[in-house]
């Protein structure tokens, strides 16, 4: 049987560069950019690769947590969660919320980017 290999949430982006140096600089993702000029990007950082698109200037972007409270656009699995916390605010990166157990039963905390995509990172307890 043919077996699923990974998902790679497609990220609608105001401005490229932005983004582009938010996941590579704060989140630590390499970033390869594709079109001429470029208007897609792939973001991967081991086993977690998100997609970023460049929205066209009129494109109204509408974060998850505006339409559900709470809800994530991308929950990104790690292995060690107080780790990659510590890295990211060494990296000077914004925490949306900070780490905690969860009812649900991950280790997890959370960030905004710049579009206001709320992205977690969270460990299986």
């Amino acid at each position: 049987m043919t077996r699923l290999t990974g998902v790679s949430p497609v990220l609608l982006v105001s401005d490229l560069d932005r983004s582009v140096a938010f996941y590579r600089d704060l989140l630590g993702f390499e970033c390869d950019l594709h079109g001429e000029p470029p208007d897609f990007a792939v973001a991967i950082r081991d086993d977690a690769i998100l997609l970023l698109s460049l929205a066209p200037p009129d494109a109204k972007l509408v974060p998850n947590w505006h339409v559900v409270h709470a809800m994530w656009n991308a929950y990104i699995r790690v292995d060690d969660a107080d780790a990659i916390y510590a890295e990211i605010q060494d990296r000077g990166c914004p925490i949306d919320y900070s780490i905690a157990n969860k009812p649900h039963g991950f280790r997890e905390f959370g960030v905004t980017d710049p579009d206001g995509y709320d992205i977690a990172f969270g460990q299986p307890l």
